[in-house]
């Protein structure tokens, strides 16, 4: 078997121009390859990660039944022992507090249907980092109970401004009546337009007192150290809350973005079939013309001893040798490419940017600097390069001896 390495690799670098064509087909290939997939997989982690981190969080926890009927009355008490099960799983990284319902916000003559958030403005800053969103104003604080924060499209509509103040009625915990009298301490500016337009902030302490839900919540939000672990996460949370709690992973909550990732991840990877079919059809034909190029050269070498099988083996190793070496250098080359753009996202604009912006995620094309992408990539490369190799072995153990010594 050494000699066969040998004398393969030797015969590599007897033709250095059928060699070099045949090894950059390789190299184009997974250098395309590669670019396009890490491409793909940035944006898709970017959509999880800005849509979840967001809004929903990566698991919520509701009171039974709140998801199909979202009415402050299917609220839950929000106890010690609950916070204490939750922060105890390992993975589980920062726990929102949330109280989320719908009201009637007024300015003078206008009224507009909004939904409130009630949530902890410090906890809500450390994960979303909703403070760097205000526009204008301040962003509200825990010591402030009156004040709210307007999204700047809602605040247009109201006609209203910072230190203005707008009234709020809706229906409170067990139909009690909801109104009061809030100023506005900030104005946010999201990505997604209708959040701009129909949202509202404010400490959840005002609003378990506007809804006269003292202690209660509509979900806790989690955030994961490692959201790969999501699924762990989530049944050991369903084990240890039992039928109590409604747990719910973002894939359940956020429907519409999974089915966008799933659906562009099927034409991605179709696209990225055609482009291994052409890259398929561009090696092969290197290595057909290569085969019959040496015809003559295999005819004479059979002809004064060599087996066949032997000489096939060895035009195996010939073409296993170009598929590592492109392969290997695609991959080099690939790198510097991938991690720029990794650190230096591309900014959208137009269309694009705007179906990103409806799901409050940042409008930019970033790259996935991932091992596995560059060794499942790589692999691929290799099992075509590795089929495409058994072509000359076949045309050697087939190919008539006579003509192959005329031509």
């Amino acid at each position: 078997m050494k000699n066969y390495l040998k004398i393969a690799w030797r015969n590599l670098w007897r033709n250095k121009r059928r060699t070099m064509i045949t090894v950059f087909s390789v190299f184009f290939a997974i250098l395309l390859a590669l670019i396009m997939r890490s491409m793909q997989h940035g944006s898709y982690d970017q959509m999880e990660h800005d849509a979840i981190k967001n809004s929903s969080g990566y698991i919520q926890i509701h009171a039974k039944g709140y998801w199909e009927d979202k009415t402050i009355d299917n609220t839950f008490e929000a106890t010690d022992q609950l916070y204490q099960t939750l922060q105890s799983d390992e993975n589980v990284s920062a726990i929102i507090p949330r109280l989320e319902s719908f009201a009637l916000v007024s300015s003078g003559n206008i009224t507009k249907g909004v939904g409130i958030v009630g949530t902890d403005p410090e906890t809500e800053n450390s994960v979303t980092n909703l403070k760097e969103r205000v526009i204008k104003g301040k962003y509200i604080s825990n010591k402030e109970h009156d004040g709210i924060m307007l999204g700047d499209e809602l605040a247009k509509y109201l006609n209203v401004d910072v230190n203005d103040t707008v009234v709020l009625l809706s229906q409170g915990y067990h139909g009690l009546t909801a109104a009061g009298k809030y100023v506005v301490s900030g104005i946010f500016h999201f990505g997604a337009p209708e959040m701009n337009k129909q949202l509202i902030y404010m400490t959840l302490g005002a609003a378990q007192y506007f809804f006269a839900a003292d202690n209660r919540l509509t979900s806790y939000s989690l955030m994961l150290d490692d959201p790969d672990k999501l699924n762990k996460t989530f049944r050991n949370l369903t084990n240890e809350l039992g039928n109590q709690y409604e747990v719910m992973t973002w894939k359940e909550m956020m429907i519409e973005l999974r089915q966008q990732i799933e659906s562009d991840n099927i034409s991605g990877i179709f696209m990225l079939s055609i482009l291994y079919v052409v890259v398929a059809f561009g090696i092969f034909g290197t290595i057909m013309m290569m085969t019959h190029e040496r015809k003559k050269e295999f005819a004479v070498m059979i002809a004064v001893g060599m087996q066949r099988y032997r000489l096939s083996i060895i035009t195996f190793f010939e073409t296993l040798y170009m598929g590592i070496i492109g392969v290997v250098l695609g991959v080099v080359a690939s790198i510097p490419i991938i991690y720029y753009y990794y650190k230096n996202p591309i900014p959208l604009s137009g269309e694009m940017a705007d179906a990103f912006a409806e799901f409050n995620v940042q409008p930019i094309m970033p790259f996935a600097f991932d091992a596995g992408i560059f060794f499942s990539q790589a692999a691929i490369v290799m099992i075509l390069t590795i089929l495409i190799a058994f072509y000359p072995m076949i045309n050697i153990s087939r190919f008539n001896l006579i003509s192959g010594l005329r031509s």
